[in-house]
């Protein structure tokens, strides 16, 4: 496996978290550097989504540590989270489904006039400004969200993220119940994030969805660290055998 250097985005180091004396989590290690999908995979019940709960802030690990940078971080909500620049797409999207693509970004923190007032020109002017990046396909931006397919729904969600500084993305099962339209167009926007340096944790449980998109494959079983495989040196009878078997094959290994 190819090994990355310098210093990680992100790095979850021997995490270890428990319900009422069961272990979820135990002493994982897990990283992810700039430009980077690393695929977080495993059946459900695995431990993967109770693992990266802990870095979006929504659970306490019981013992190991987070660094971000380099420097160890103290998570212990999203509102710390997102001071280090980490924000979650979750799969159930936190929309206002009766409000357009900008009041969808700036909401809660709405750009102002100079009197005061609600400036809608300006945010939609910022918000064309964002997906031009992301994805310059996207024209419905007087629409309600409601009114959006699921790719475009995601794109204005990452759009939020991205556009309040987001370095490190977790994405919940993002082509979860998408059509192939609509899981090429999320796919076209996770190549635009690594094109801009941000890094991406995808939980999934979907192999043909970890090859596509990621770099590298963190599989979990009952709670443990299978292994972490560059996901190009690995076919998808590969990260079964590693799901069912609970072992990285032996060309694998590191």
């Amino acid at each position: 496996m190819t090994v990355n250097t310098g210093t990680p985005l992100v790095e979850m180091r021997n995490i270890s978290i428990s319900f009422g004396g069961i272990h979820a989590v135990d002493d994982v290690t897990v990283d992810l550097y700039p430009g980077e999908v690393v695929g977080l995979l495993g059946h459900n019940g695995a431990g993967k989504s109770t693992l990266i709960k802990c870095l979006s802030g929504a659970y306490q690990a019981d013992s190991g540590d987070i660094f971000v940078n380099g420097e160890k971080a103290t998570i212990k909500n999203p509102r710390d989270a997102r001071s280090h620049n980490i924000e979650t797409i979750y799969q159930t999207l936190a929309l206002a489904d009766n409000l357009d693509a900008a009041s969808n970004l700036f909401l809660g923190r709405e750009l102002l006039t100079a009197a005061g007032f609600v400036d809608q020109a300006r945010m939609e002017a910022e918000t064309r400004k964002i997906m031009a990046r992301l994805n310059p396909n996207f024209r419905k931006f007087q629409a309600p969200v409601s009114a959006l397919s699921g790719g475009q729904r995601q794109s204005v969600a990452i759009a939020r993220a991205v556009y309040f500084n987001a370095r490190i993305l977790i994405m919940d099962e993002p082509t979860a119940a998408l059509g192939p339209q609509e899981t090429q167009m999320v796919a076209e926007l996770i190549q635009e994030l690594k094109r801009q340096g941000l890094g991406i944790f995808l939980i999934d449980h979907d192999v043909h969805q970890v090859k596509r998109l990621c770099d590298r494959a963190s599989v979990m079983k009952n709670g443990e660290l299978v292994g972490t495989v560059k996901v190009a040196d690995a076919s998808e009878d590969d990260l079964l055998a590693m799901i069912i078997l609970g072992k990285t094959p032996a060309h694998l290994a590191a």
